[in-house]
């Protein structure tokens, strides 16, 4: 009995040891949170620096930005389907947003009677006009032959000169086009290390590209982009394996820029800009405070009947509930993750689930308390007994999250997000946490009093 009651000491002050860790834990992680707090008042020598002090993402609702509503017009596309086209227009934004620099755009497929509207939210963009550019930008890439022997000598004159060649006659219309094009890398020449445009063609493009340049040996080509000749390159020899470079005094921008566009692909429908908004940062920042506000109510009416309702369990399950928010926001902080005001309600959503689950452990024990097992073995069957509940609970959750991220648009996919994450943090700070801050207490006297105090009726 001696050897087994030193084991239960030992294995408490394990636990004790751990508990005292997992704080610490939590306050570091805390601080990590709070980079931005923490600086304003610590001194230099402690201050939080580089990636420690990096700043939470912020969507359009929380920090301002651009709302724009385009119009596609169908009267010159004939499809099959409007409502994939748009879908297909839609991904073809999304990439070209995403290739801009915007964190977690919303772009969305809207449908007004006959009408099709894409809606497009940037966050933090302050250079509207260029982001207007760019999304409605149309590259055209093509590849023509010379029409006759009599325009290849016209435009061999010219590059003998220097010169580049206005608009033809001088080249046929073009066969090979962007939409054979399989990628677009940025490349340099090894000599000059000028920046070039390397593009490489899909198996049906690769044939075109091969015929072409078997047919012209030793005549130009005309290569084009949006219509205007970039450079007209001698066919040396046939190209087999669908890949060639657009050569040209291009600066790094410009190639960046092309090869950018290129990879995001033509749009498939034109579009034409009917709505431009500008969400003003005071906007947002009130958005951000209401929402901060709202999550720290919630923490607080949480706690509040956590620690009325179960006494010492409910302070242990606040302390618990405090490193769950530190690990939760450094999780998030680390992942990059854009917090909009939907993303905000998913976490809050999550600080429930998780004191859901200490509630279920305690109302466990105190089924065990009543069948008269000692608080030790309440503390064990109330686990192990509210486990299962607990497991099934949150895996239709993650369910219900998996498909609302899957089906859903960018914000509902913030939320989904948000909503998953800390489902599966608040599962392992309720059977750990708060149980290795249970079984920390368990030896103390005036504990057990307060633990029987909050279990009876």
């Amino acid at each position: 009995m001696a050897a087994s009651s030193r084991q239960k000491t030992y294995s408490i002050t394990k636990r004790r040891i751990a508990a005292v860790f997992l704080l610490l834990g939590g306050l570091f992680l805390g601080i990590y949170d709070g980079a931005a707090f923490w600086n304003r008042y610590a001194p230099p020598s402690l201050q939080l620096r580089g990636a420690l002090a990096e700043p939470y993402h912020l969507g359009l609702d929380l920090q301002g930005g651009t709302h724009l509503v385009y119009q596609a017009d169908f009267s010159a596309v004939d499809v099959e389907n409007s409502g994939e086209a748009m879908q297909g227009l839609r991904d073809i934004i999304e990439r070209r947003v995403n290739a801009f620099g915007v964190a977690e755009p919303v772009v969305q497929v809207n449908r007004v009677g006959d009408n099709w509207r894409l809606i497009v939210e940037l966050a933090g963009i302050k250079d509207t006009e260029a982001a207007i550019r760019y999304i409605g930008a149309t590259p055209l890439l093509e590849f023509r032959e010379p029409q006759e022997a009599s325009s290849t000598e016209q435009i061999l004159a010219a590059q003998a000169k220097g010169e580049l060649l206005g608009e033809d006659p001088y080249f046929l219309p073009a066969r090979l086009t962007g939409r054979y094009l399989k990628r677009a890398a940025i490349e340099f020449d090894s000599n000059t290390n000028v920046p070039l445009i390397g593009v490489e063609f899909n198996d049906e493009g690769a044939k075109l590209f091969e015929e072409m340049t078997k047919n012209n040996v030793g005549r130009p080509i005309g290569i084009y982009i949006d219509g205007i000749r970039l450079s007209d390159p001698i066919v040396q020899e046939t190209i087999s394996g669908g890949k060639a470079v657009i050569t040209g005094q291009f600066t790094l921008d410009y190639v960046k820029d092309m090869v950018r566009n290129l990879n995001s692909g033509a749009l498939p429908v034109p579009i034409t800009l009917v709505s431009q908004q500008t969400v003003e940062a005071s906007l947002g920042k009130a958005s951000l405070e209401a929402s901060l506000r709202a999550a720290l109510i919630g923490l607080l009416v949480v706690a509040l009947f956590m620690i009325l309702w179960y006494r010492l369990p409910g302070v242990l399950a606040v302390f618990a509930l405090l490193v769950y928010t530190a690990m939760i926001l450094a999780i998030f902080k680390l992942i990059g993750l854009t917090f909009t005001v939907a993303a905000i309600a998913g976490f809050v959503l999550s600080i429930g689930m998780a004191v859901d689950a200490n509630i279920l452990i305690f109302e466990r024990m105190k089924e065990e308390l009543r069948r008269g097992q000692s608080l030790p073995d309440a503390v064990t069957e109330g686990f192990s007994r509210a486990w299962t509940s607990i497991r099934d609970s949150n895996i239709s959750s993650l369910i219900t999250a998996g498909i609302l991220y899957w089906l859903g648009t960018s914000m509902i996919r913030g939320f989904a997000l948000t909503l998953a994450i800390g489902i599966l943090v608040s599962m392992f700070t309720a059977l750990t946490v708060s149980r290795t801050f249970l079984i920390a207490t368990l030896r103390n006297w005036h504990s057990r009093i307060l633990y029987l105090s909050g279990f009876s009726r």
